[in-house]
């Protein structure tokens, strides 16, 4: 909210904290040989650092967060429609009714969005029109980052099955071979490396450090970005991807209330309905109501059989 386009010098501090992690404890100091071929990771990462750019300068171009929480919450559709052209697959009709649903819920969320920029009272006319194209094109490139980040899966996904599964190697090199890139953003980076150090200072409690305030969101940031995906990568190698999906998606969820709740940031009731349809979508496409069966069965029988 202070720095709207401070979205590269987050990804780049957090990009930098997990690579250096990583090369410790992954690579191992650059003595350990990648199990997949280093080639095959150059492509993974330009489709994954141009997914992080893209989706940061979708903030800059009058997305709101909550809207860019519900259309991400969109990557099962385009994982659907990139793994029917790409992959050649089919689904039951419940998993299209999902999508369907999904589809129509971030289509209300977008189109009330739309609405709202768009009867900005406190703008000029040309000024109205000018943020409303803005939007149009922020609404495009989460569109593209979208169906990048989709087809980066399906790429992921067909290399696990080639080579086998290396989630934290491929964390590693995901989060490294990026690094370079960030040149091209250096002078952006720059000017709010400069912006945070001019922020309010800000003193940590516990320890009595003092710091300006922009830098301590910025380290926190990186700490809880680096639990999440270490969280993350233990639930892939612990539990079904059902469970994943399902725990990804109700974080989403917590994640959209709370920042609309914090942040008071404009919400109506058609927001909420397609809020409603997209997770309601996304649940019925993890399938969690036949797992949970069993389950409320077996809880059912247990004092009986006691």
């Amino acid at each position: 909210r202070e720095f709207p386009g401070c979205g590269n010098i987050v990804t780049f501090s957090q990009f930098l904290f997990i690579a250096v992690e990583g090369f410790i404890f992954e690579a191992n100091f650059g003595r350990k040989s990648p199990a997949i071929p280093i080639r095959y990771y150059f492509i993974m990462v330009a489709m994954f650092f141009t997914v992080s750019v893209v989706n940061n300068y979708a903030l800059n171009l009058n997305i709101s967060m909550p809207l860019h929480m519900i259309f991400r919450s969109g990557s099962l559709i385009a994982s659907m429609a990139l793994g029917i052209i790409i992959l050649k697959k089919r689904y039951s009709v419940a998993k299209y009714t999902s999508i369907a649903l999904v589809s129509l819920g971030i289509f209300t969320c977008t189109f009330m969005s739309a609405k709202q920029v768009a009867s900005d009272s406190s703008l000029k006319e040309e000024d109205g029109l000018q943020v409303f194209l803005w939007w149009l094109l922020g609404i495009g490139a989460l569109t593209f980052a979208l169906l990048m980040s989709a087809r980066m899966g399906i790429f992921q996904e067909t290399l696990y099955q080639r080579f086998g599964k290396h989630s934290k190697e491929a964390l590693f090199y995901n989060h490294a071979l990026p690094l370079p890139g960030f040149l091209l953003l250096a002078p952006n980076i720059y000017h709010h490396a400069i912006l945070f150090s001019q922020s309010e200072p800000f003193q940590v409690p516990g320890i009595g450090l003092t710091l300006p305030i922009m830098w301590f969101y910025l380290f926190m940031n990186v700490l809880t970005q680096y639990v999440c995906i270490r969280g993350v990568f233990i639930l892939t190698t612990e539990c079904t991807s059902l469970t994943v999906t399902l725990v990804v998606t109700l974080r989403k969820f917590v994640s959209l209330i709370f920042s609309i709740l914090y942040f008071h940031n404009p919400f109506t009731g058609w927001h909420w309905l397609g809020t409603a349809l997209v997770f309601l979508g996304t649940l019925m496409y993890t399938e969690v109501w036949h797992s949970l069966r069993p389950l409320l069965a077996h809880c059912r029988a247990r004092p009986k059989e006691e």
